[in-house]
């Protein structure tokens, strides 16, 4: 076998000692067991590597399709396996977090530790009346205690809703207002680049118009004056000293399809769409997928550098780690904060030995170049991995060479909020192609479809799909099923329809290319241009909006923002900032276009729709197709 580095006809193969260690046999072994009986090979995953309080009797029921339901019958409760095992057994000593604040304040708590903390607050949650099944809503920055929130509510079996502490006023006012929260989860701020995000300040402006919510929790963390509403309002610190803070609540057992959580992720028309995942599949997809894909073993220290108000965070910060008795990394701060080399420092000093980033981030410390990496001893790793958009090769072989020095592959995940767990992905003994997310991993099943539904042909672009339901796959949009049937399961009927466009190559490495709906990724972010529009038009000035992506080197993507403007309102470049500052506040700075420009007319469909493909392809030079269906 070739070493890592070196290329056949493309490929980069892994280097021995990652061999060695990755359990090529096992997953075999797996591979081939999904191919005979996908639900059984998944049931003895089930059966052999989790706890759960009643066995199931059916391990998947497709009787009500597409609303697939796994484990039928099994109870259990994923704080079961994520922490109460542990502390049974010798890992209750082991580390499992290890936090580092933007500010170089580092705290680590053991599984024994974190339970604790999990424990008292999950009695502090039970005490304000939260129960199995209420919505609570968590709005935090990268701290311990959102994890803590986290694995509290699920430990009551409440479902938590995590808004990515990014989101402004409207973002988070709507899904507060869609989850019908009565306790919602702050900070007083956050910080980042050395800058406080007025967290408590924009919860508060937020629930002007919620009234659902009857409790708010604040945690202290930047210290700055915040107003405290009596009666409604308390800090955290407070209620964890009160004689309530029980360190040995019982774990809540659930059903394996009760809610665990509903996560917002942005769709093409409308509302952003609350994704529901439950304990028992999500619980066993999330772990599976972390060990082959990253071969995380107790030795190692993974450091997955996302955001828990993500789905990354969701599956593999707080629950992948826990349930596989991981010690696991978070960093609180910017990755060039104070300087360049903040992630190659921590990585140093924290021993990390696999990494996993978005993109965005390996692009944007690309450009300060190999000195600051090379400034570091970064011999511990042994694994990186990136998410989020498809990778660029050029990007590819930076993180490649200079972060892995050549002998660390690179686990190119694809996978979505909706299917809870990787997808699509290598594994470490996988040959690799820079940009390519190579094979689909055991048990799931996709393919690259034409206009008409059938198979593309090679290196022919088409719509990913997913063919066999999977453990850790949604469930249904909260609230909302109908929107869900339509949303994934209408356009190939009996297929689930990614929203992303493909192709697959003579070795049978699936390409991801991009989205193929009204979606933007920013960053690596899912931004539905719906909610950019309405941000748009809630300005006094602006009568029409229409928003696309246009490439860019770092980001992935950056919004261009088009507008009409109310007669009589002239077009300046104030109105520009005011407009970019207005979506700032109304969705978060994430979604701040970078252009705007004001236009008389929109192109649109006979039927009012407009035309974002026109637009962009405008933008971008390039043939703007059948336009028949426009308006004169």
């Amino acid at each position: 076998m070739a070493r890592s580095g070196e290329q056949n006809g493309g490929m980069v193969y892994p280097d021995e000692a990652v061999l060695a260690r990755a359990g090529v046999e096992d997953l075999r072994a797996v591979s081939q067991a999904m191919l005979v009986d996908m639900p059984s090979a998944w049931a003895e995953i089930a059966r052999t590597q989790f706890e759960w309080y009643e066995p199931w009797h059916t391990t998947l029921d497709e009787s009500n399709a597409p609303f697939y339901q796994w484990f039928v019958g099994g109870k259990t409760n994923i704080v079961l396996n994520a922490l109460d095992r542990h502390v049974r057994s010798w890992r209750r000593n082991k580390a499992a977090l290890i936090w580092e604040g933007e500010n170089y304040e580092t705290r680590t708590y053991t599984y024994q530790q974190l339970n604790r903390e999990v424990s008292r607050f999950a009695s502090v949650l039970r005490a304000m009346g939260v129960n199995k099944g209420d919505r609570v809503t968590i709005y935090m920055g990268r701290i311990p205690e959102i994890e803590i929130a986290m694995l509290a509510c699920a430990k009551l079996g409440a479902v938590h809703s995590v808004v990515y502490g990014g989101f402004s006023v409207e973002a988070l006012h709507g899904r507060i207002e869609d989850s019908q929260s009565r306790i919602a989860i702050t900070a007083d701020g956050a910080w980042l680049r050395g800058n406080v995000v007025p967290l408590k300040d924009i919860m508060d402006e937020a629930l002007q118009r919620a009234p659902t919510i009857q409790t708010v929790i604040v945690v202290k963390r930047t210290g700055q004056d915040v107003h405290m509403e009596p009666g409604r309002d308390l800090w955290y610190h407070d209620l964890m000293n009160l004689p309530i803070a029980d360190a040995h609540i019982e774990t809540v057992p659930v059903d394996a399809e009760d809610p665990l959580y509903l996560l917002y992720t942005s769709g093409t028309t409308g509302a952003p769409k609350a994704i529901l995942h439950t304990h028992g599949g999500y619980m066993v997809g999330v772990a599976a997928t972390l060990k082959w894909v990253f071969d995380v073993q107790d030795d190692d220290t993974w450091w997955c550098a996302a955001d828990p108000g993500w789905v990354t965070g969701h599956s593999y910060i707080i629950y992948g780690p826990l349930l596989l008795g991981a010690t696991s990394l978070m960093y609180e701060g910017a990755p060039n904060y104070p300087f360049p080399d903040r992630w190659w420092d921590i990585t140093e000093r924290h021993g990390v030995t696999i990494l996993y980033t978005a993109p965005t981030a390996i692009r944007g410390l690309m450009r300060f170049g190999d000195a600051w990496p090379n400034r570091h001893d970064l011999s511990k790793l042994r694994l990186l991995g990136s998410v989020g958009e498809p990778i660029n090769p050029e990007a590819w072989r930076w993180y490649h060479r200079v972060i892995g020095k050549d002998r660390c592959p690179i686990m190119d995940t694809w996978w979505q909020t909706e299917t809870g767990t990787f997808m699509i992905s290598p594994v470490p003994a996988t040959p690799l192609k820079p940009g390519s997310a190579t094979l689909p991993l055991p048990g799931v099943e996709v393919d690259v479809l034409n206009e008409e539904g059938d198979p593309a042909g090679l290196n022919e672009e088409g719509y990913l799909v997913i063919k066999r339901p999977w453990p850790g796959m949604m469930r249904t949009i909260y609230g909302d099923p109908e929107r869900y049937v339509n949303s994934y399961w209408s356009r190939f009927p009996g297929v689930y329809m990614t929203g992303d466009s493909a192709r697959r190559d003579e070795d049978g490495y699936i390409w991801v290319i991009g989205r193929v709906d009204d979606v933007i990724k920013v960053s690596g972010y899912r931004l539905g241009t719906a909610e950019i529009e309405s941000a748009l038009v809630s300005h006094r000035a602006v009568a029409e909006a229409a928003v696309i992506g246009v490439p860019d080197e770092v980001r992935g993507h950056v919004i261009k923002a088009y507008c009409i403007l109310i007669t009589g309102v002239e077009p300046t470049q104030r109105l520009v900032e005011e407009l970019r500052d207005h979506v700032a506040h109304e969705v978060g700075p994430i979604a701040k276009p970078a252009t705007i420009e004001f236009v008389e007319t929109l192109p649109k469909t006979r039927s009012g729709k407009i035309m974002r493909r026109v637009l962009k392809a405008r933008v971008l030079g390039q043939d703007e197709g059948d336009t028949s269906t426009l308006e004169q």
